[in-house]
């Protein structure tokens, strides 16, 4: 897929992105992730419109569906991947490496140094994932104000029940 088919979100789109969420998030339930599997998405609409500076993007396909989306938004001087979810129906395809490229050129064209994320340590699909990526474990006395609070939220929302790590990838 081309990153013309990748585009930023349309507002009307945003709330079918949680279905889509939902279903990648089933992906969690057979690897004894049960509670990440039933968690609720965030309003993705109210994300956006509450945070101005979070930037939702969709990757098309030819009839203009969406298989998977991004979310990203400035954090301690990085633009921060806060999701990446594809559609199950549409995984290895590298629709997420797709996305993900798109947005270190958009980060990269606007003068951020790095992309950075938050993710699971041990689920293949996440931090192993991302190495190959090209993104490298951001140690915990590193991290700066904004990436320790998300990582504190993270941990009062229950999700460090499973190992956790930072990650940043140079651009």
């Amino acid at each position: 897929m081309s990153p013309s088919h990748i585009r930023l979100a349309r507002r009307a789109e945003l709330p079918g992105l949680q279905g889509l969420e939902r279903r990648s998030g089933e992906l969690f339930r057979p690897i004894g992730m049960a509670e990440v599997a039933e968690d609720e998405p965030s309003s993705l609409a109210e994300q956006v419109a509450q945070r101005l500076t979070v930037r939702a993007w969709v990757i098309i396909d030819a009839d203009g569906q969406p298989l998977g989306y991004l979310l990203a938004e400035p954090v301690d001087g990085d633009m921060h991947i806060a999701q990446v979810s594809v559609d199950p129906a549409a995984a290895r395809r590298r629709l997420g490496a797709a996305l993900i490229e798109h947005l270190a050129g958009v980060a990269e064209g606007k003068g951020f140094p790095a992309l950075t994320l938050t993710t699971y340590r041990d689920v293949p699909w996440n931090a192993p994932y991302y190495r190959a990526l090209g993104f490298t474990e951001i140690p915990e006395s590193e991290l700066g104000p904004g990436l320790r609070a998300i990582r504190e939220l993270e941990a009062k929302a229950g999700l460090d029940r499973w190992p956790r790590l930072a990650m940043s990838r140079p651009l």
